[in-house]
């Protein structure tokens, strides 16, 4: 028998509800020529490869309180990478008393609650668009826990872990559970929004839009960057030497990609 953090609410077994957050970034680089783009392919290969990605998930594993069961991890030819990771109920703490406040988790310091049942992936996606000379790195992370902890808490962590220009992130609360005469709870937990876990000073650098459906306990929140210096998405030289109009070019670029990836639409150039 378990109690959730409501202390007048005693579960009937185990807290099944099933918590799934998906965490999916882009990384944008403009890459003139085929050499460039080459290279900055291999740079990603080799940043985001198979060994560093497992590395990211060991951490978000600890942060929600994990036994890792299994681990199968991939580097592609000619790029990209895959690790699956599965996992089972960690050690038995306290759950924290911010676990349902709708506040940033945590960064990886130290085990904070328990799970079973679960499962975290990520794999990434190198490409670059024939002729208009930008590259776009993307990451698909998916953390699906059951139990009475969110997987929401290892967001701040994985938003930390990856330069992204674009953020996109989908939570949904899955099944039911139920209490000891037998009426079913769908959530256990209030949320109103993704972006109540992502932390000010990273909201402040980003648009955002939420898109909920409350009654389906499902949770959606897109974020693009405001502003950049185009120095991070030159790869091989700097902006010092470009002539304005070159620069105006570039920026404008970027910032078609940005938008069409946020707004999930190809759109006419301006």
């Amino acid at each position: 028998m378990s109690t959730t953090r409501n202390p007048h609410v005693t579960l009937h077994g185990f807290n099944n509800l099933t918590k799934t957050l998906s965490f999916n970034m882009y990384d944008i680089c403009y890459t003139k020529t085929k050499n460039e783009r080459e290279a900055y392919i291999n740079y990603i290969d080799d940043v985001y490869n198979a060994e560093r990605l497992t590395s990211i998930l060991k951490k978000v594993s600890d942060l929600i309180g994990a036994h890792i069961l299994n681990i199968a991890n991939q580097d592609y030819v000619p790029q990209g990478a895959s690790v699956t990771m599965l996992v089972s109920e960690g050690p038995v703490v306290e759950v924290p008393e911010d676990t349902y406040k709708e506040s940033p988790g945590p960064l990886p310091n130290s085990v904070v609650c328990s799970l079973d049942k679960s499962h975290i992936t990520v794999h990434t996606y190198p490409e670059y668009h024939p002729h208009e000379g930008i590259s776009t790195f993307r990451a698909d992370i998916d953390v699906s826990t059951c139990g009475e902890i969110s997987p929401l808490k290892a967001l701040n962590y994985l938003i930390h872990s990856f330069d992204a220009d674009i953020m996109i992130i989908d939570y949904r609360v899955r099944g039911f559970t139920r209490d000891i005469n037998g009426h079913k709870l769908f959530i256990d937990h209030d949320i109103t929004s993704i972006q109540n876990f992502i932390p000010k000073d990273i909201q402040s650098k980003y648009d955002m839009i939420d898109v909920n459906v409350y009654q389906e306990h499902t949770f959606h929140t897109k974020c693009k960057l405001r502003e950049f210096n185009i120095d991070h998405y030159l790869f091989g030289y700097s902006k010092e030497e470009l002539t304005k109009k070159e620069i105006d070019e570039i920026t404008a670029k970027i910032n078609h990609e940005m938008d069409e990836i946020f707004y999930g639409k190809n759109m006419p150039r301006k």
